[in-house]
Formats: structure tokens, sequence, C-alpha cells
């Protein structure tokens, strides 16, 4: 019965404690689990629908708790915590393992030529700038001439990091010419992320105190918040681009690839995306997602004003994005 459902359950927060690292494990592998990638609009909304009655006070007649959560995971899979706006299906967190799995695969399989490796730089960097802009933290909104900026400079520094790292890597023993890629994308996650995020860099993201009450806007916020985030990333694509090609190094020697070398993309995909099933969460879960900062850490200004209208707030809390 409805009636049996308390209204105290805080879905507002994870379901597990984010004060440890397990906790946010289990919080991300649901939050990056794919099958909620092709889920309909209808049972998205309905999933809404449910979490902001919840919220509201009303209970859905006949709702358990097991429902709740179910529901409340699969609203924080497509709509963006802080604007409210279902986010655009390739850019949520859902759809990174089968996105980059493909890509980086590809990435992986198709590296001993020019052309090849500027294509998919440039294809990692185009998917990079969707995921960064659809998971940037904060309400402010970036410009088109922001968002290119960021684009043309991700996709220029990573690829000319491939290009460079495999000229170098020509000289060298033909394992490390596979770990150019990766090379790539950290330099590239370097670059886009932040540029990606520089409105937040230049305005600040908002900052509360622990019971969620809204304290102001803070840049050294957005620097830890972004800091963190590339961490993440960086994180994520090193067991996915280090350990296949190890792997792919000994199996091409194998009498059955050399007679079926149609087989290594699909090889490198299907590696890649063992990988990066555990990769994602895992690495997502190195810093909270309402990450915090000591008052003495912000902008003297904001340090002032807090002290002001709230002289017990020792601590900001903030959404560092993913």
């Amino acid at each position: 019965m409805s009636g049996e459902l308390s209204l105290n359950i805080n879905i507002k927060e994870p379901r597990w404690d984010q004060g440890t690292f397990m906790g946010r494990a289990k919080h991300f592998f649901m939050v990056t689990d794919p099958r909620t990638v092709l889920l309909s609009s209808e049972t998205l909304d309905e999933a809404r629908d449910i979490v902001e009655s919840y919220r509201a006070g009303i209970i859905k007649p006949g709702l358990t708790e097991d429902e709740l959560w179910r529901a409340k995971y699969v609203y924080d899979s497509a709509f963006h915590p802080d604007t409210g706006e279902k986010m655009f299906v390739i850019g949520r967190m859902s759809a990174q393992v089968p996105m980059n799995m493909t890509i980086t695969g590809c990435m992986l399989t198709f590296y001993r030529t020019t052309p090849a490796v500027v294509f998919w730089q440039w294809v990692n960097q185009s998917f990079n700038a969707v995921v960064n802009y659809t998971n940037r933290s904060g309400d402010a909104p970036i410009t088109v001439n922001q968002l290119g900026a960021a684009y043309v400079s991700a996709t220029t520094g990573a690829v000319v990091t491939a290009l460079s790292l495999k000229a170098l890597a020509s000289r060298l023993p033909p394992i490390v010419s596979r770990f150019v890629p990766f090379a790539a994308v950290a330099a590239a996650n370097c670059i886009n992320i932040p540029f990606m995020r520089q409105r937040e860099l230049k305005f600040g993201i908002p900052i509360t105190d622990e019971n969620g009450n809204r304290l102001g806007e803070s840049a050294n916020a957005a620097q830890q918040a972004i800091a963190q985030v590339v961490v993440s990333r960086i994180g994520m694509a090193v067991p996915a681009m280090a350990i296949p090609p190890v792997i792919m190094n000994a199996l091409e020697k194998k009498a059955f690839m050399k007679r079926f070398p149609v087989l290594n993309a699909p090889v490198q995909v299907a590696l890649v995306g063992l990988c990066l099933v555990f990769a994602t969460p895992l690495c997502c879960a190195l810093f909270p997602q309402k990450s915090s900062m000591s008052v003495s850490g912000l902008e003297k200004e904001l340090q002032e004003r807090i002290r002001e209208t709230s002289p017990g707030t020792t601590r900001v809390y903030f959404n560092k994005g993913l």
C-alpha cells in the first residue's frame, strides 16, 4: 500500500554512503548502467514523475522502496542534476561504455596510418565535447563561440599529440606505438574539459552549505571540480587503452588472427568494452559527486559574505560534474 512507504527516504542523495569508495562505486555502477540508454522517453518521464511527486510529498499508489530507488536512478541517468533538463542521449554517463568501447577500440586498431589517427582522434574529441557539455556543472549556459573554441582546441591538441608521438614511436618497439592513442587522449582531456567548462572557471559554480542552501558561486570550487574530473577521465582511459594493446600484441602473433585479420577490430572493441564496464564507474567513484572544500579555500569576498550570512558554515558543497 502507498501508506507503507515512508516519506523520509532522502532521494536527493545516492542510496549508498558517498563517504566511502565502495558506496560511490555502487552508486556509479547504477548511474553508468548502459541498459538505461535503451529506455523509452515514456519510461524516463514516468521515472521523473515518480521522483518529483515523491519530493513533493505525493506517493504513487503501490510504490515500493526498491521501485522508488530504481526510478531515482533512471531519473539521474537522463536528467541533469542542476538544470533538470533531459540530457542528450550520447552525452549521458550511461552511454559511456557503448560509445567509448567503439571509439577506443577503433583508435587502438587503426593507429598505423596518419589519416586513421586524425579521423579517430577527431571522432573521440567530438564525442568528448558532447559529454563534457552535457555533464557540465551548474546551471550557467555556454555560448556557441566558447563551445567551438573548446572543441577546436581539444581536437587540435589530441591530433598534434597523437601525430607527434606516432612519429617518435616509429623508432621504438612496435608495442610502444600501441600506447600513442592513450597519450593523445590524456593530453586532450587536460585541454578539452577546462575549455568546455571555461565559463565555470570564469564565473564560478553554485556552492551550498550542508543543507543545500545556496551560498553563491565560486571559481575556486570550479577549479577543484574540473581537476577531479580530469583525473577521473584519464583514469577511465588507463585500463581500456593500456590492457588491450598488450593482449592484442600477443594475439596478433597467433595463427588464427593471422588467418582472420578481420577479427582484429571486433576483438579489440570487446576487450575495451570489458575494461570500461568496470573502469567507468570505479573511476567516477574516485571523488564524491557532491564535492566539498573548506570555506578558507574560497575567494576572499565570498569567504567574508559566508561568514556574515552563515557564520556556522566551515565547508561548502558543489556538484563537480562528470
